[in-house]
């Protein structure tokens, strides 16, 4: 299955990945993020792609985004519900307030207000349907010390994908998440030299191509609305989040 698909946090990351391949596979991809040019370089040579500035935290520069996919294709197939930030890093009683709130606006805010256009959008569409996958993380499952404001992300964005599942089922929208931990991109260059673990120390830790992101992603993405991947974890082998200490 291929179709129109809108990628968040498109430039750069997981998002990248998963935007080229989906190219690869056929689909037609709106590369939607904050840099224009990161989004044209990925976009580049690719004819089913529209690249489009967005700030996800803005309803109306989303609602503008899927005006634009509208414009374009005349649907939506698929959202990945991908932009995030780690936010700030410490102890609760060290976060800042406004650093709180950037991050639930950037990681949950923003994520409800895209699944909110592309639902309603998939709603209305002939014929009717589509699906949402929601980039949720290991944090999903369990912190790291001192992130406390993306863990409560995360783990709302579980919520968010239980709710749309059953919300979708009575038009065709299939909902399911992707929790990934260590894929290595720049985001994540500094977990191979040294991460702090909950007991105190710090140690590297293994990461994985952030090309089997991609694959679990377009696998997803390509079932029939007839099955859905309700949660997948992809992490690296020895990631020791699975473990104390």
């Amino acid at each position: 299955m291929s179709g129109v698909a809108v990628v968040t946090g498109a430039g750069s990351g997981i998002g990248e990945a998963v935007t080229r391949g989906l190219l690869d596979a056929g689909w037609r991809v709106a590369l939607a993020g904050r840099r224009t040019e990161r989004l044209d370089a990925v976009a580049a040579g690719h004819a089913g792609a529209l690249t489009v500035a967005v700030d996800v935290t803005d309803p109306g520069s989303v609602a503008a985004l899927f005006a634009a996919v509208d414009d374009r294709w005349g649907r939506v197939d698929l959202l990945f519900n991908n932009a995030g930030t780690f936010g700030p890093a410490g102890t609760v009683d060290e976060i800042a307030v406004d650093d709180w709130t950037a991050t639930v606006a950037t990681n949950l805010t923003g994520s409800f207000l895209c699944a909110r256009a592309a639902f309603g959008a998939m709603r209305a569409q002939h014929p009717q349907g589509g699906r949402i996958i929601n980039n949720g993380s290991i944090s999903a499952h369990a912190p790291r010390p001192g992130s406390a404001a993306y863990t409560a992300t995360k783990h709302a964005i579980t919520g968010l994908t239980k709710s749309l599942s059953l919300d979708g089922r009575e038009f065709g929208i299939a909902c399911g998440q992707i929790d990934i931990g260590n894929a290595a991109t720049d985001m994540t260059a500094g977990i191979a030299t040294g991460a702090k673990q909950a007991d105190g120390s710090v140690r590297p830790e293994q990461t994985f191509d952030v090309r089997h992101v991609a694959d679990a992603v377009v696998h997803m993405a390509g079932l029939p609305l007839s099955a859905n991947v309700q949660f997948l974890t992809i992490a690296a082998t020895t990631m020791p989040w699975l473990a104390r200490g």
